[in-house]
């Protein structure tokens, strides 16, 4: 048991089904994946062969044990968890994928599904789901954008090259059939370029094309080519100086002046572009936070956020949270999810070391 978890404190302890023992860990056990990521990783890393075996053994019997597969699975980084799939593929001639989908079911099962995927995979069957909806709106185009907008440039190539593979046409094709003017143009612009990944800046370009997006607000035409051209080519860093000298010029934010303009689909997806390059962490606490109001919960709009930022940002994410919403998003995912489900978000968000 030592081996599959790492070293053992008494501080903290979690009981787990079907045993009358108990595991105990403390934050020493643990490393974050990323510097501004909540996965917690522990040390040393048990190798892939030793978590196929206690993941096989979770399997077996009548029922499953959910609670060492979330102890596994939420507790590895995205190499680690890719390492433990080839593993249990090798070991045991199964899919570790095809298992989890018969063995759980439920929210449970799409959240932990969807965070054993490659992240370009993942990202690259969310936009199919989000371009085949059969009542594709606005928000299913903004996942879209989070992709474009709010990854790295290494990372969309990748998407836009599992998306050949799986679907057999390009992600601009699939834009192209199925998403109409203006909005098509909008998009296809945002996943066919290659951003200069580099922190670098050229403050008389960013006070032209503050000009250039100011024009096209005064004269309301959002998809003008001027337009497209800055908010897909331009690094990120480069847009944040042009977004920073439109306020310092206008007066306004950007953003505030696409709102200005109207409330149609255009201006709702042109904001999520600012918000995505501008701050993510803001635009990411707020898709949660609208995953969780109201009646219901949209567990995949929860689930998206959650998962694809849970080794990038999510610390930055919970932070602006409390900021904005004067409460603590881990309260807010306690009180809105229950069972298996929570456990497993409560895990990526570093609240179950």
């Amino acid at each position: 048991m030592q081996s599959l978890f790492g070293r053992l404190r008494s501080t903290s302890s979690v009981h787990k089904k079907n045993s009358s023992s108990a595991i105990s860990f403390s934050e020493e056990d643990f490393k974050l994946s990323g510097s501004m990521g909540t996965v917690k990783v522990p040390e040393p890393v048990p190798s892939p062969d030793n978590d196929c075996q206690r993941l096989k053994k979770a399997f077996e019997g009548l029922g499953t044990d959910e609670e060492a597969v979330i102890w596994i699975l939420g507790h590895r980084n995205q190499s680690q968890r890719r390492k433990i799939k080839d593993t249990y593929q090798q070991l045991y001639n199964k899919s570790l994928l095809d298992v989890l989908h018969s063995e759980l079911s439920g929210d449970f099962r799409k959240a932990i599904i969807l965070w054993a995927y490659d992240p370009p995979e993942r990202d690259a069957k969310l936009t199919r789901d989000a371009l085949k909806a059969k009542k594709q709106g606005i928000k299913h185009l903004k996942v879209v954008v989070e992709i474009a907008c709010a990854s790295s440039p290494h990372h969309l190539m990748a998407v836009r090259q599992f998306y050949a593979s799986l679907f057999d046409c390009s992600l601009e094709e699939d834009i192209a059939s199925t998403v109409s003017l203006p909005l098509r143009k909008i998009l296809v612009g945002l996943v066919s370029s290659y951003r200069y990944d580099r922190q670098l800046v050229d403050s008389g370009i960013a006070g032209s094309e503050a000009s250039r997006l100011h024009e096209a607000i005064e004269t309301k035409q959002l998809d003008d080519d001027h337009v497209v051209r800055i908010l897909s080519t331009r690094n990120l860093f480069q847009l944040r100086a042009t977004f920073e000298c439109y306020k310092q010029k206008y007066g306004n934010s950007f953003d505030q002046d696409i709102k200005a303009c109207g409330n149609g689909d255009l201006e709702s997806l042109l904001i999520a572009v600012f918000w995505c390059i501008e701050t993510p962490e803001k635009y990411f606490a707020k898709v949660i936070k609208n995953s969780i109001v109201g009646l219901g919960t949209d567990e995949d709009s929860l689930n998206r956020a959650i998962i694809s930022r849970a080794e990038i940002d999510m610390i930055k994410i919970k932070e602006e949270y409390f900021n904005v919403y004067k409460k603590s998003l881990v309260d807010d995912i306690i009180g809105d999810t229950s069972g298996d489900y929570k456990k497993f978000l409560l895990t990526l968000l570093g609240e179950r070391p």
